[in-house]
């Protein structure tokens, strides 16, 4: 019930600030674009979000782009506020991995039926980290303390079900830790669990590649594994395997709009995300960030987002993550 009030409370928020609702579907040649980014900011969504906005920019110099937070429950308040928006060619939502988990961790009512799916845009690998002043100097530390005392050992990361709480989850099966005795603390967006590693507040933290690989640079952080199958270029850390823990995983996100488009409004979204992505300011950014591009557009994303439905709702139940 608190979810649905939340998104019907969304839902009405964002028909003040745009003027159009349900029925108030627009051409994606003519207007501003919006881009919701389904989180709050500081977690990859955002991250990911500005930086579109600025290729968009590049592409199109005369189109206005605009992003906007819409943070809660995985992304499904975001979610929930996209159906309201029938038929709006001017409106794209940043989503991924995470969403899909969430959908299912929520029982949320809207799905990813309900939305047009756009475009695949990127792969990430996940980071472990603990806090510079950890007493954790290996993953086989961290893995010692959790079998001694799974409670002990809090995770901070993105939301409840998502990619960060997926590969905690991965990480104690792999450790011999059963996954429903993970102490995961989940946050809306990454500056907030950013924040709980910075000042020593939580044992752990697990998020995408680009939101630590600057701290850890600088020192602030210590990367103990990556997700990755083998070592990233420019990045300190282990993969888990070699830290004794087999587990890879590689996070993803793309665009989708909402349900309702025609044919020609869903095929201008198309065309102008596949512009922004053959924009340099995009291109530099995937290098910059440690991206993996992985852009795909029309059936094969629709197909790409289907099995992913099916692969992660089977994770998150073998994890106890949903009854």
């Amino acid at each position: 019930m608190r979810l649905r009030v939340f998104a019907a409370l969304a839902a009405l928020s964002l028909g003040a600030m745009t003027g159009c609702g349900a029925s108030g579907g627009t051409s994606a040649g003519a207007s501003a674009l919006r881009i919701m980014a389904p989180a709050a900011p500081g977690g990859g969504w955002d991250q990911t979000s500005r930086t579109a906005e600025q290729a968009f920019k590049s592409a199109d110099p005369q189109r206005k782009v605009e992003v906007f937070n819409v943070p809660g429950a995985g992304g499904t308040i975001g979610l929930a506020q996209l159906a309201g928006e029938k038929g709006n060619g001017n409106l794209l939502m940043t989503m991924g991995l995470v969403m899909v988990g969430a959908i299912e961790q929520n029982k949320s009512k809207v799905t990813l039926a309900e939305t047009t799916p756009i475009a695949k845009l990127t792969e990430e690998y996940e980071l472990v980290v603990v806090p510079a002043a950890s007493p954790f100097k290996s993953l086989a530390d961290l893995v010692a303390a959790w079998k001694a005392d799974p409670a002990k050992v809090s995770i901070s990361g993105g939301s409840a079900g998502g990619t960060d709480h997926i590969v905690a989850g991965l990480m104690a099966k792999a450790a011999g830790v059963d996954p429903k005795q993970v102490n995961y603390i989940a946050h809306s967006g990454g500056g907030e669990a950013l924040n709980e590693l910075l000042g020593n507040k939580v044992s752990a933290g697990i998020s995408g590649v680009a939101e630590f690989a600057e701290h850890v640079k600088s020192g602030k952080l210590r990367a103990l594994g990556v997700t990755s199958g083998e070592r990233v270029p420019g990045l300190d850390s282990p993969t888990l395997k070699e830290g004794g823990l087999d587990v890879e995983l590689a996070n993803w996100r793309g665009f989708v709009a909402p349900a309702g488009l025609s044919e020609a409004d869903k095929k201008a979204l198309t065309d102008l995300v596949t512009k922004m992505h053959d924009a340099q300011p995009w291109k530099d950014a995937v290098a910059k960030n440690g991206w993996i591009d992985s852009f795909q557009t029309g059936q094969q994303f629709t197909d790409y987002l289907a099995s992913e439905q099916t692969r992660v709702k089977a994770i998150i139940a073998e994890m106890g993550l949903v009854s």
